[in-house]
């Protein structure tokens, strides 16, 4: 599929989503009979092993950092099982501790970290995590990570309904004042030990369906990094060390892969990341797209930021794409948080 193609079934999906459609298959009716006896197998080669209890990883984070009469940085978790963490054994592995580290790093400040995220969440549990978020008595998180999109794939959630519900959420946290940044759908053709023909159908679903996500979320305001890497082209060759105990949800360094092509995007959401690199680099093939574009772009690079740019124009509304360079979160294992 090109990505002019891919990008008109993501706008057909986005549009579902925005004006109450719902009935956009992504791997089409045709196929689903041939596949419920490759489903219920995949379903009980994956999932098992799996650490029954998610880490805590809540508190603060660079607390010996001053904080020169500012309060610390809030950060937000929101989302399934790989926002959770689940799948590693301590907290200092999860990807809220590593983002939270480094954005500590990078800002020269304390970070506090919260999370409402749930394993096992479908894009509609994001209604009630957001409500959570707002319902807090503290200060409104400075940005929330939302990582999403898998849960609703495997349980064929229509794409529309999923979008729906992003979308709804980020324009509910960029009212109340935060900064979003969403991983989109992960690869999830790169399952090991989920065979063909699931695997390619799984594959497009989930790329077509973090495209749709990205149109959703950067129209109301959000940003999105595609998190294609974490269960993508990284992990097909290295799923031993990539894959945790499941075979499904990531390890510590899957984790740790996820965080580092997250942690820009955050970092340039906050106003912190250098000046310089927030210009588009041709060399890189960075640069403005129609957001549809842009998306499908996205989706097939992970790694890859789409944020909005301009107004709505003759072709629909405009996305900056940035493949941002991958950073180390100051070359260490993250800090525990104070009081965990």
């Amino acid at each position: 599929m090109t990505s002019m193609s891919r990008a008109r079934v993501a706008r057909r999906i986005a549009a579902g989503a925005a004006y109450g459609g719902g009935g956009i298959g992504l791997a089409g009716a045709a196929a689903v009979g041939l596949l419920l006896a490759e489903v219920q197998l995949a379903r009980r080669r994956v999932g098992v092993g799996t650490p029954g209890r998610v880490p805590n990883a809540e508190g603060l984070y660079g607390d010996t950092l001053p904080t020169v009469g500012e309060p610390p940085l809030r950060l937000m978790m929101l989302g399934d099982s790989t926002a959770a963490g689940q799948g590693v054994h301590r907290a200092g592995q999860t990807p809220g501790a590593l983002l939270a580290s480094g954005l500590a790093a990078v800002a020269e400040r304390p970070v506090a970290l919260g999370s409402v995220a749930a394993p096992g969440a479908c894009s509609d549990d994001l209604d009630r995590q957001v409500a959570l978020v707002l319902a807090d008595p503290g200060p409104v998180p400075d940005i929330c990570v939302i990582m999403i999109g898998a849960n609703d794939v495997t349980h064929r959630m229509p794409p529309t309904r999923s979008v729906r519900y992003l979308a709804g959420a980020v324009r509910r946290l960029r009212t109340a004042g935060a900064e979003v940044v969403v991983g989109t759908c992960p690869d999830l053709g790169t399952i090991e030990r989920v065979r063909q023909p699931l695997r390619w159908v799984a594959r497009r679903a989930s790329r077509q369906l973090a495209a749709a996500q990205t149109i959703g979320a950067v129209e109301q305001g959000g940003r999105t990094v595609s998190l294609g890497d974490l269960l993508g082209p990284e992990f097909a060759q290295n799923p031993r060390e990539l894959f945790g105990p499941d075979n499904y949800h990531p390890s510590a360094e899957g984790y740790a892969t996820a965080a580092m092509a997250v942690l820009p995007s955050v970092c340039a959401a906050l106003g912190l990341w250098p000046a310089d690199e927030e210009r588009p680099d041709a060399l890189r093939r960075e640069g403005f797209l129609p957001v549809a574009r842009a998306a499908a772009e996205a989706a097939a690079e992970a790694g890859t930021e789409v944020a909005a740019a301009m107004p709505t124009g003759p072709r629909g509304p405009w996305a900056l794409l940035k493949r941002r360079r991958r950073r180390r979160v100051a070359e260490a294992e993250p800090t525990s948080p104070s009081g965990v």
